[in-house]
């Protein structure tokens, strides 16, 4: 037999350490939680600082309790000062209302929004405590509501023409506009339309159908001048509804 090759020794691997797991990295706090950080910190700061003040500002006056008696007493005259004007403003204000009068070239002077605060006045004048002006954009044809002392609701469309009737007349469709949502939408028991002006030929019959109330120059005139109230005015005007 041949001789045959010792086989090589297979020299012992060294084992290799086995490797440390690296700690996860920190991971850092985001901008955000810095700032609400910061202003926890401040807030906490400006309670503490506050509630300082207050018990500096208490014991002070613990202490000094007559200026506690002198600022009760300057809040009392202040508040009694200020309630006697208020009352003083509030008659005056009736006083006026009650004296107020327009002409007719005033009205005609104003501008149309200022034309809508006087229809407003004059039904304050006459006893419409609530009435507002809310004429503007998405108004729905109403530019005055009023509650007059008998109960009624009372819807106004007010026209002004800047040349009085010498203008451009009201139409029907100023009439219709203010029809489709006076009673739908603010209740009216009266739908008027009152100008400075004049009104088409074709108005007077269709406010008849519309159970409506036009008030033209003329009538306009009477009634700013402090005559009689509005509904003296007018002819036709429903009674109160029932339970108001």
């Amino acid at each position: 037999m041949a001789n045959r090759r010792p086989l090589p020794r297979r020299r012992p691997t060294a084992r290799r350490p086995a490797r440390r797991s690296a700690p996860p990295p920190r991971r850092r706090r985001s901008r955000r939680q810095q700032r609400r950080d910061t202003q926890l910190l401040l807030l906490g700061f400006g309670a503490v600082a506050g509630l300082a003040l207050v018990w500096a500002v208490i014991s002070w006056l613990l202490v000094n309790w007559w200026a506690l008696i002198a600022l009760g007493t300057l809040a009392a005259i202040g508040g009694t000062a200020w309630t006697h004007r208020y009352r003083q403003q509030q008659a005056w204000d009736r006083v006026r209302q009650q004296a107020l009068r327009y002409g007719l070239p005033q009205l005609d002077a104003l501008h149309h929004r200022d034309f809508e605060y006087a229809i407003r006045d004059l039904m304050l004048r006459d006893g419409c405590t609530d009435a507002r002006q809310i004429g503007g954009a998405g108004d729905n044809g109403a530019d005055v509501l009023a509650t007059d002392p008998l109960g009624r609701t009372w819807v106004i469309q007010a026209k002004h023409r800047k040349d009085g009737d010498r203008g451009s007349a009201v139409g029907t469709p100023d009439l219709q506009r203010v029809n489709g949502t006076a009673r739908q939408l603010y209740g009216a028991d009266i739908v008027l339309v009152i100008t400075n002006g004049r009104f088409s030929t074709r108005c007077a019959p269709l406010a008849q159908q519309l159970h409506m109330h036009l008030v033209d120059r003329r009538t306009l005139a009477t009634w700013a001048s402090g005559g009689r109230p509005l509904w003296e005015l007018l002819s036709k005007i429903p009674p109160p509804r029932k339970g108001r």
